[in-house]
């Protein structure tokens, strides 16, 4: 890890927008293997590494090549404070990124925020998606139906209003995210803090995706989808939603997690994303 940031630095790419994308990357792309294009949410200090860092060895250790991108605003990617954090933001930079690195064949693996990209992304370019794997993700509902009903949907609109600075504070919104508070531990807050006191409101404020949730029916690809049934940012209910309108869906819910399943359950979560992706 460098000692000026607080995640260590992978690589850069400047997007045609000038903005400047930072990824952390494993492998290396194959053209007998899809990419694994790894999708953080949304919440304060979010990005590719600290979301993904206990399941990029693993798929390397696999064969697979994987990419955990900093959503522009997240991370180390730019926070200009006057564009608008949209997903046709995210979705556009990721795909001029993937190729960019010459990536034909791109699973995305989305959690909340991410997973809305990563369904927008599939339904924007299904001929480049072979599966879909997706966490506790947006999109499935329409956020304006619940998001300001559960706790953690309020607590991070509290936060993008009032921007505290001390890291109590910043904690307990990080301890709504899983089941076992243990796991927010001094590392993980290290990793994030600074970078969320570094992102403008606008990250949080002008957040916005497309309704993909009336477009379910169009997935084509098979679905994989995690789901903590101690969620409390998006209801695991919504997990029916899926299984309803997507004709090519399984969902796998757990008791021992909350938001994060990838970080809180990652030997579970590894090995079902690569039998997924292998098709077993």
């Amino acid at each position: 890890m460098s000692q000026h940031t607080p995640i260590p630095v992978g690589r850069y790419h400047t997007l045609r927008s000038g903005l400047r994308i930072h990824f952390t990357e494993v492998g290396a792309p194959r053209a007998d293997r899809p990419s694994i294009l790894c999708l953080h949410g949304g919440g304060p200090g979010a990005s590719g590494y600290s979301n993904f860092k206990k399941n990029l060895p693993y798929f390397e250790r696999c064969g697979y090549h994987a990419l955990a991108p900093d959503l522009p605003g997240f991370g180390l990617s730019d926070k200009p404070d006057d564009i608008d954090y949209s997903s046709r933001l995210h979705v556009a930079a990721m795909r001029e990124l993937i190729e960019a690195l010459g990536v034909h064949s791109a699973i995305p693996l989305g959690n909340s925020l991410g997973g809305s990209v990563a369904l927008e992304y599939t339904l924007a370019f299904p001929d480049s998606v072979p599966r879909l794997i997706l966490m506790a993700p947006g999109g499935l509902v329409d956020p304006k139906t619940f998001w300001g009903q559960t706790e953690g949907g309020r607590a991070l609109a509290a936060f993008a209003r009032e921007r505290p600075t001390d890291p109590r504070a910043f904690r307990e919104v990080m301890t709504l995210l899983v089941r076992d508070n243990a796991t927010i531990d001094d590392e993980l807050l290290a990793e994030r803090h600074p970078i969320a006191l570094l992102q403008p409101s606008r990250v949080f404020t002008s957040v916005s995706i497309q309704p993909t949730w009336e477009h379910l029916h169009e997935l084509q690809c098979p679905v994989l989808c995690f789901w903590g049934s101690h969620d409390r940012f998006l209801p695991p209910s919504q997990a029916l939603v899926l299984l309803e309108k997507s004709p090519r869906a399984k969902v796998v819910l757990s008791n021992g997690a909350g938001h994060w399943y990838m970080l809180e359950q990652p030997d579970d979560f590894n090995r079902e994303v690569i039998d997924f992706i292998a098709g077993a």
